[in-house]
């Protein structure tokens, strides 16, 4: 190459000590020191065609923030000047290409994915490669593209190494943060601030919520933790796993049949009773939904019969015998204030069939009415409250609300 630049044709002969071929009497060709000079002087247009790259090709880099987007171009031309400073210095492990994503916050990997950090190591090998012939003197340009492509293996797994990292640090705050949220549920913390914890965590916010708690397993680890979210959320959509001391709490979230979605999840749970809180609107409304589960849960033993799992409002009774306020109010206003405002004496007769040891005639005999009287009635009462008065798990329903009503005060009915 000539002193302004031009280079100058070269033919084989032997190699050099220091990287020159010598030519056998033509003109010296470039040497490798020389052919780095000229690298790193088009080291500006390896960059602005970087960067023109990416506002022409890479639709995701111009939907970006403003500021997310500096720090792409910045990480970019990070690693261009990374690869032009080991290209002059190789060494068996390339070095500098974890210092190209030093200049970008952490929080740039939620805004990025990998594969498109992998899109950009793509972006950066083309516009060497397309460069090459530009840049690099006769007989180095082969090398200059071997060694961009070396460069980028590295770049690539520095990246997946990076994102690793932040996903690691992510799912232990992630983790962190969900054990504070579901904590505040059971301890029936709805405050305002809830709604953007939960929103931290991914939860949609679409459709209902409600709270499932039963024993948890001995086996139910990080790893099967992590196993049990996402099949809770394959089920129903959002979902949050919590382990409090024995038991296993799981909050679920969807436009589905969140009551299915629970009992396919039934097996997860360790042995014992599993209690499904009431459907809520929203996800701060969960607390009562998870006051109502546990109340639930603590109360199971005293129905050993019960369905597995059992919804919360169908363990009422057993759930005022442990001194659930909440159950006691439900049970007066769902089924005693409806009977004691309604017509024909339903509430009388109900008062009477249950008085008699639950016999149509013998209450007939006391209300002076016909058997079928009697049997129309208690339908009506059924209708009214949703409690069959002649099965025999409903009547006892219908019982411990009768006489709650009449500890309030109610109308006591002959």
């Amino acid at each position: 190459m000539t002193s302004s630049g031009t280079p100058t044709s070269t033919v084989s002969g032997t190699d050099a000590g220091d990287g020159s071929t010598s030519t056998g009497g033509g003109p010296t060709p470039v040497s490798r020191g020389e052919n780095v000079a000229r690298v790193r002087e088009h080291l500006g247009v390896l960059t602005s065609a970087a960067m023109r790259r990416l506002d022409e090709e890479v639709h995701w880099y111009r939907q970006l923030p403003a500021e997310d987007r500096s720090y792409v171009a910045l990480v970019a031309q990070s690693g261009i000047n990374a690869f032009v400073s080991w290209f002059a210095e190789p060494t068996p492990t390339p070095h500098g290409v974890g210092e190209m994503f030093a200049a970008a916050p952490p929080e740039l990997t939620r805004s990025i994915s990998l594969q498109h950090t992998l899109q950009l190591v793509r972006l950066m090998v083309d516009v060497v490669e397309q460069h090459s012939d530009e840049i690099a003197a006769p007989g180095y340009e082969r090398e200059l593209r071997e060694a961009v492509l070396r460069y980028s293996r590295e770049i690539a797994f520095s990246a997946a190494e990076v994102y690793a990292r932040a996903a690691e640090v992510r799912g232990a705050w992630d983790a962190r943060l969900e054990a504070l949220v579901v904590d505040a549920l059971v301890r029936g913390d709805g405050d305002d601030s809830l709604r953007s914890r939960v929103s931290a965590l991914g939860w949609s916010g679409r459709g209902q919520a409600l709270v499932v708690v039963g024993e948890a397993t001995t086996r139910l680890d990080d790893v099967r933790t992590a196993e049990l979210r996402r099949l809770a959320r394959r089920a129903a959509g959002d979902a949050l796993v919590g382990i409090h001391g024995d038991r296993l709490v799981l909050v679920l979230g969807g436009e589905g049949d969140l009551v299915a979605a629970a009992t396919s999840l039934l097996d997860r749970f360790g042995p014992g009773p599993v209690v499904i809180g009431g459907v809520v609107p929203d996800v701060s409304d969960a607390p009562a939904s998870a006051a109502a589960a546990l109340a639930g849960l603590a109360a199971a033993p005293a129905w050993p019969q019960a369905p597995r799992p059992v919804l919360a409002d169908e363990i009422l009774p057993e759930r005022v015998l442990t001194g659930d306020v909440t159950a006691r109010r439900t049970l007066v206003a769902q089924a005693f204030r409806p009977l004691q405002e309604a017509s024909g004496s339903v509430l009388e007769t109900l008062s009477a069939y249950l008085g008699t040891g639950r016999s149509l005639e013998a209450a007939a005999r006391r209300l002076y009415v016909h058997p079928n009287t009697v049997r129309y009635r208690l339908r009506k009462v059924s209708e009214i409250t949703g409690w069959d008065p002649l099965d025999a798990r409903e009547s006892f329903v219908l019982q411990i609300a009768l006489a709650l009503g009449q500890l309030e005060g109610g109308a006591t009915a002959g």
